[in-house]
């Protein structure tokens, strides 16, 4: 089995993608910012040189978006020059490389979808630094996937992200306002884990995405889905537009993907969000 190093193990995908990965018996050197600077590319190459991965999951990366306009040079410096450093080990050890982008590259302004064969054109400082980083990661290697992920959940204790945050909202409160005018593919980070894992095996390299299928989601009716599947009956969730929410950078309008390209070849294993949204929220939280 390949031997893989995982930066950015203990987020939210990592933790999943290293759980999995052990499961199926990889040896998995985890790392994260409390023991690898990505955007120092001394220490990356001397740890790659040492472990001569065959595999390297590089997860890290500076994600929170609204820091990341406010605070844009330590954005490229983290997502966009942190991903050649470790494309750079890469190339030194000859190690396959899976980069984890985002669908948010895309501006937003198409009515439905995107898929691998749409021209990016980022907005905000966050998306451009992905954008970059896939660029590098093209024009330094040769064995690649760039995996774009949607709107993700997982976490389970440690979740503090949409599904947690809604559920316990709606738990304390009688009724929520959710935007309305925001679309996105909810996608379960197991899923993606398993997906990375299965794509890395076929030797099909390139760009994909990677989210779970089903039908085109606002966070509006995402947030209705997730109190109705934690069986909260005390909470109404009402649609209003996001000009009432101002933020620091701006979030495309529509950051839904299609796995066109894997269904083009046949192997779209993604499940519908519904179930692995059912599955997440009654197995690894257990609201039932």
């Amino acid at each position: 089995m390949p031997n893989v190093l995982v930066t950015g193990g203990k987020g939210m995908l990592g933790a999943d993608l290293c759980q999995l990965f052990e499961a199926r018996g990889h040896t998995v050197h985890v790392t994260d910012v409390d023991n690898l600077d990505i955007r120092d590319y001394q220490s990356v190459l001397s740890l790659v040189e040492n472990i001569k991965p065959d595999w390297i999951m590089h997860l890290a990366a500076m994600t929170h978006v609204d820091q990341c306009e406010q605070k844009p040079d330590e954005a490229y410096l983290t997502n966009a020059l942190g991903t050649q450093n470790v494309a750079l080990a890469a190339q030194k050890v000859d190690a396959m490389m899976v980069y984890v982008s985002t669908v948010s590259v895309f501006d937003g302004i198409k009515p439905f979808p995107y898929t691998e064969f749409d021209t990016p054109n980022p907005q905000s400082v966050y998306s451009k630094s992905k954008l970059e980083g896939e660029r590098i990661v093209r024009d330094l290697l040769d064995k690649f996937y760039i995996v774009r992920a949607g709107w993700m959940f997982g976490g389970g204790r440690e979740d503090k992200k949409f599904v947690a945050k809604i559920i316990e909202l709606a738990q304390e409160r009688d009724s929520l306002s959710v935007v309305n005018d925001k679309f996105g593919s909810p996608t379960f980070t197991y899923d993606i884990a398993d997906g990375i894992e299965k794509l890395a095996n076929t030797g099909l390299y390139g760009t994909y995405h990677l989210v779970n299928s089903g039908e085109l989601c606002s966070r509006y009716e995402f947030a209705k889905t997730i109190i109705q599947i934690a069986g909260i009956t005390t909470c109404e969730i009402h649609p209003v537009n996001s000009a009432q929410f101002p933020l620091p950078a701006p979030r495309p309008r529509m950051e839904a993907a299609q796995n066109y390209a894997l269904e083009l070849r046949g192997l779209n294993w993604q499940r519908n969000w519904h179930d692995a949204l059912t599955e997440y929220i009654k197995t690894v939280l257990k609201y039932e």
